[in-house]
């Protein structure tokens, strides 16, 4: 078989795989069946410059299965003695020796390139890195660029000439070198291609037989169904005349045989050639081919079906489950698959059953197994139970891998444990030299969840530094990290950091954005950055549409909060729990009570589980409005649909009745919580603190106070806020100085509102002399006075008649809070029209007196 082609001087570049095949092709070679495709390849770069420079030149390329010719006696070779049989022979007039001035590198460079290319010599990196997906702005853009600039390149390395110089020696091993020579290819056997599937092995034999006696008709069969043939088989002809029979077999190539065009050409004896091999091979022990039984088969066969079943029906565990329980005798896979399953869905009972189910069958657990249980409870969030996981690897001898590790501290970082992370992460450093991404982004979200930012940019720096590029998930925490602690600036850099380095932002991107501005109060910022999504062909997914609903919802915005989850329906998505919840928060503060419990059923009907905050604020808003027979109707409603009460479902039916003044039903609470084996929290007891505060009942609210001591909560500025409220209500403002000096011990700082509420009870007894102290001790604090701290102050000066000085703090008071100049205006025209009155009043009660004196 020969194929003639043609090249010409104005040949177009190699820039495709079929012009590179043309192009290899144009070159005159005398091609064996066994030279390897890299000899190819380097033969090839040596002959470019001759290709392109001989006008036109017609070559045949032969395949055959004979041995290549010796050489002539006046041909030179690059060598004095002969090459071997698998390297390409070429011609005297083909011969090129290596320039020296031009050295090829040391480093590998790809073949493809220099065929496009000759003459280009790759250069060394400046940056070598482990990483596979290298990203080509790394080396000039980091993350942490701005923090502290990349060290410098390495320098280049030296290249030598003379090595250069050496011919490639080709390191292909050569294949059949220890085999006995056997003749492979049998006498009187034709193979017989392009048979109908449905044929015979009869009706084949019927129709060879004409040219001489047939020995036997092999038919291959279907891989998929063995009652069809595959299309092609072998015909053996007998007796002494085998070989001419097959030869007159072989004329009738391309004859029809029921509607097809048969192929019938010599056996060139591959099959039989395979097989030896393969025999050879297996006596050697050096086949890599693992002999399964049937019942092996079966269980491969399980095993990809249930795999099958994961990818396609993740959520449908019922048909998961009923699989896997129809296996007769699982294996380490199966249970493995089954162990992952659990493991993702975070049911850790189960993949730890699972687990000892399949010890219980006497299969001993690999590390796979033990990191997909691990993963378990990490998803789980019990890490006690992890670290027993961990314990049980090390007695048993099985070490961690990298990604047992990533678990580890991941599992961590959930829980906001970032030193017990950073331990697990020292450990992975300290037992694998090369680290990946995935570990980084753990430890490096376990930081900013801490707020610990500085650390989280000294890891990512490292990350860089050890040639780890850092994936678009790593900008992400950051930038999640820089939200939580209110840096708008970094924030913003991360992100244009993002795109300097040829990241597409993504929603993703856009929603930390929305999100931190929606947590610093900046609502207006985060539609500006909606709108840029938009117009970028980015469009809103739930959570996106989440943030902005919850930023409305904390400026009591109900309308705009309507008009986001229109949009919403427009686009097509269907709300999730989290969006569920901030719709039925948004009817609750509207005063719609019946429409937020719509909107719990239609939830149910959508097959939505509530959650014990969805019930939350319709409870509390119940309570709040006294209609308590619906607020515990709520509650057994929650009850009902299988949420099970929490302490702050309990909190916010205490905090209705105490908005109502019912201290009484409040109580009865604490016992039912206790009922309910639910422990009433610092919450629970600050929040009945302030109901007796409000009555004024200073020792109902020492009481609870003291309780909420003994039990050993947490004590903070809220709850001695109420007790201050408690004694300044009741006029004993002795047992709050008490209370504030128990503050200073506690190293519990004051805020606005404890000095709001001295300065009230100081102004109800109209001590302006104890408030103007409390005015300066702010000053000395750095405490800010808002609205409040000035309108006590006043009305401490006008019970006490100075209204000089309540005139001079109204007109200082202006410049400072301009928003509530007018309000404040009307009502220091009020006090002092009511001082000036009770002055008058006074002054006349005086005039009386004298004048009954007299």
């Amino acid at each position: 078989m020969a194929l003639n082609t043609k090249h010409s001087k104005n040949a177009l570049p190699v820039d495709s795989p079929r012009q590179i095949m043309e192009f290899s092709l144009s070159t005159p070679h005398y091609l064996n069946t066994t030279t390897p495709f890299s000899t190819l390849i380097h033969n090839q770069k040596h002959h470019s410059s001759f290709s392109s420079s001989s006008s036109s030149a017609t070559t045949s390329l032969s395949f055959s299965l004979k041995p290549t010719p010796p050489p002539l006696p006046n041909s030179e070779s690059p060598t004095s003695s002969s090459p071997p049989s698998n390297q390409i022979r070429r011609p005297k007039t083909l011969k090129t020796t290596p320039s020296p001035s031009k050295p090829t590198s040391k480093i590998p460079s790809n073949p493809f390139r220099n065929l496009i290319n000759p003459t280009h010599v790759p250069t060394p990196p400046i940056k070598s890195t482990t990483n596979t997906n290298y990203h080509p702005f790394t080396d000039k853009l980091w993350l942490t660029s701005k923090l502290s600039p990349p060290p410098p390149p390495p320098p280049p390395q030296k290249e030598n000439p003379e090595e250069n110089r050496k011919p490639i020696k080709d390191n292909a091993p050569q294949k059949n070198s220890d085999l006995p020579k056997i003749k492979f290819q049998q006498e009187g056997k034709i193979f017989v291609g392009n048979l109908p599937n449905w044929v015979k092995k009869n009706e084949v034999f019927d129709f060879f037989r004409q040219f001489g006696p047939i020995k036997n008709v092999i038919l291959i069969k279907g891989h998929d169904s063995t009652e069809r043939n595959a299309g092609f088989g072998f015909v053996i002809y007998g007796g002494s005349t085998a070989a001419k029979s097959a030869m007159k077999a072989v004329e009738f190539d391309g004859v029809e045989f029921h509607g097809r065009v048969l192929t019938v050409k010599l056996d060139d004896g591959r099959r039989l050639k395979e097989k030896t091999e393969e025999r050879t091979r297996w006596i050697e022990g050096n086949d890599g081919v693992e002999y399964r039984s049937n019942w092996h088969k079966e269980r491969d066969s399980s095993r990809k079906e249930l795999r099958k079943i994961m990818d396609t029906e993740p959520e449908n565990w019922q048909a998961v489950v009923g699989f896997f329980e129809r296996i007769k005798k699982p294996s380490r896979g199966e249970y493995g698959l089954m162990v992952k399953y659990y493991a993702r869905r975070g049911d850790m009972h189960r993949a730890r059953e699972t687990f000892e189910s399949m010890r219980a069958r006497g299969i001993e657990p690999t590390s796979h197994l033990y990191t997909s249980l691990i993963h378990a409870y990490a998803v789980g969030r019990d890490m006690e139970e992890a670290l027993s996981c961990v314990r049980k690897m090390k007695e048993e001898g099985i070490e961690m891998s990298l990604v047992t590790y990533s678990i580890m501290v991941g599992g961590f970082a959930k829980v906001g444990n970032a030193e017990a992370a950073d331990h697990w992460f020292k450990e992975a450093k300290e037992r694998h030299t090369a680290l990946n991404s995935i570990i980084y982004g753990n430890i490096i979200y376990a930081y900013c969840q801490t707020c610990n930012m500085n650390r989280a940019e000294a890891l990512v720096r490292d990350m860089e530094e050890a040639g780890i590029d850092a994936p678009i998930d790593i900008y992400h925490t950051m930038m999640d990290g820089y939200t939580m602690i209110g840096n708008e600036d970094k924030c913003l850099v991360v992100f244009e950091r993002l795109k300097e380095c040829g990241f597409t932002p993504s929603v993703i991107s856009y929603g930390c954005l929305i999100n931190l501005y929606i947590k610093i109060g900046k609502v207006s910022k985060a539609l500006e950055i909606s709108k840029l999504m938009e117009s970028a062909g980015i469009k809103h997914n739930v959570k996106t549409y989440s943030m902005l609903i919850n930023g409305f919802l904390k400026l009591k915005d109900w309308a705009n909060a309507f008009a986001v989850v229109e949009d919403l329906v427009k686009d097509g998505l269907k709300p999730d729990v989290v969006l569920y919840n901030n719709i039925i928060t948004a009817f609750c503060g509207m005063g719609n009570m019946n429409r937020a419990v719509r909107t719990v059923k239609e939830m149910q009907r959508e097959r939505h589980r509530p959650t014990s905050r969805t019930f939350m604020p319709i409870i509390h808003g119940f309570a709040r409005a006294g209609e308590m027979r619906r607020a515990l109707e709520i509650f057994d409603m929650m009850r009902m649909s299988g949420c099970i009460p929490t302490v702050h479902t309990f909190n916010a039916l205490v905090l209705g009745l105490v908005e109502k003044r019912q201290m009484e039903k409040a109580v009865e609470i604490l016992d039912e919580m206790t009922l309910a084996g639910i422990s009433p929290d610092e919450h629970t007891y600050t929040t009945i603190m302030h109901g007796y505060a409000s009555l004024g009942d200073t020792g109902k609210a020492f009481e609870y106070f003291t309780k909420l001591r003994n039990e050993g909560l947490e004590l903070d500025v809220y709850t001695y806020e109420a007790l201050l409220k408690a004694c300044c209500k009741a006029g004993r403002m002795q047992s709050a100085l008490a209370v504030t000096k128990e503050m200073s011990a506690q190293k519990i700082p004051r805020n606005t509102f404890v000095y709001n509420i001295l300065i009230d009870g100081w102004a109800r007894r109209g001590d302006v002399w104890e408030a103007a102290d409390l005015m300066q001790q702010m000053k000395k604090d750095g405490v800010r006075p808002d609205i409040h701290t000035y309108t006590s102050f006043i009305n401490a000066c006008c019970k006490a008649g100075d209204m000089q000085v309540c005139s001079l703090v109204s007109n200082y008071l202006f410049p400072i809070v301009p928003l509530v100049k007018i309000s404040l205006h009307y009502f220091s025209i009020f006090l002092f029209v009511v001082g000036w009155v009770l002055i008058g009043i006074l002054g006349l009660f005086r005039s009386l007196e004298i004048v009954l004196l007299k």
